[in-house]
């Protein structure tokens, strides 16, 4: 499978779309499309994680230009799939809203019976942010960079493992990826409840390796606890600046991410899902929020329209779904 790089004009910061008006300054046409009732944003993950932190602080600074603050709700069962199914069959009105990543991508490959579609059933309204991946290996692992990792794996197949935080997660679908475009490379996948857990197996080498999302991978990589071998951005992270990419290292088009994507339900009126738009790029385009987004390894694009993210979804579909159904990944 090509890695293409329709990703790459959605990388980094920019101006243009984020000179919309500035939190607080509520046009007389955006307060119009606003739903007169409350404004839930469900996420469906655990409330604390690495996808609940980001809609939080997002969820808080567009409350200050709406005129109902937004409460977050948590609604975890069945990978995302609880809480998705709620917004799906929730009001078309602007009131629910769903705060996601690209598990939304590969919900219809890892479930035959979902209770919704995932293109038809959801408008995108932006993608929020990106977050790269980070292979991290075990210092006593004998491989010292990618090419080692990769000859060492290619000529012991089956032999090594690899943790991930979840079956269907971002972290075990990144590693399979990885692994295809390598070669086809075979590693055996142990699956976590949570990065957290599985990183302490790859520190004291019961696991020798896995490919974590950059925000709790590079705490990691910093203090030396593990080594990184390579980082999934078209080009070097200033976050980690020493760590190479995997286009650099030989494997050309690489480059992978789990993103963030603020949704609402399919026929929710075009200027409700405007008024979202404008309210998330507003928020974003707040230096905290960015200087916050950035700790948390997320790049923000430096444009997105309810239509680019729509593509963008398409696009993830389009490269996850048949890597889950080749790879034999299965909810569980």
């Amino acid at each position: 499978m090509t890695i293409a790089t329709r990703r790459r004009h959605l990388l980094g910061l920019g101006a243009g779309v984020l000179a919309a008006p500035v939190l607080g300054l509520r046009p007389a046409a955006a307060q119009a499309a606003w739903p007169t009732q409350p404004i839930r944003m469900v996420v469906p993950f655990a409330a604390g994680g690495p996808t609940d932190v980001p809609a939080r602080l997002l969820a808080e600074t567009m409350s200050n230009a709406l005129p109902h603050r937004i409460v977050v709700e948590n609604r975890t069962g069945s990978g995302v799939v609880v809480g998705t199914d709620m917004v799906a069959k929730g009001p078309q009105d602007g009131t629910v809203v769903l705060y996601t990543t690209v598990a939304h991508a590969v919900t219809r490959a890892l479930f035959p019976r979902l209770p919704f579609d995932p293109v038809a059933d959801f408008t995108p309204v932006a993608l929020v942010g990106q977050v790269p991946l980070v292979l991290l290996v075990n210092n006593n692992f004998p491989a010292r960079t990618f090419q080692d990792f990769v000859r060492l794996v290619r000529e012991n197949p089956g032999r090594f493992d690899y943790a991930s935080s979840g079956n269907g997660g971002a972290v075990h679908l990144g590693s399979e990826l990885l692994l295809h475009a390598a070669g086809g490379l075979r590693m055996n996948h142990i699956p976590f409840r949570g990065s957290s857990l599985a990183i302490p197996e790859v520190i004291a080498g019961r696991i020798p390796m896995i490919f974590d999302i950059a925000a709790s991978a590079l705490p990691y990589a910093r203090s030396g606890e593990l080594r990184a071998l390579g980082i999934s951005t078209r080009e070097r992270s200033p976050l980690a600046p020493n760590i190479p990419t995997f286009q650099e290292q030989g494997l050309a088009g690489f480059e992978t991410y789990t993103w963030h994507m603020v949704m609402v339900r399919s026929g929710t009126p075009q200027p409700i899902v405007d008024a979202i738009h404008r309210a998330v790029v507003a928020a974003v385009g707040q230096p905290a929020v960015r200087e916050r987004l950035t700790g948390l390894a997320m790049q923000v694009p430096a444009e997105t329209t309810p239509a680019s993210a729509a593509a963008y979804l398409r696009s993830e579909i389009a490269t996850w779904e048949p890597l889950v159904r080749a790879a034999n990944i299965r909810a569980e």
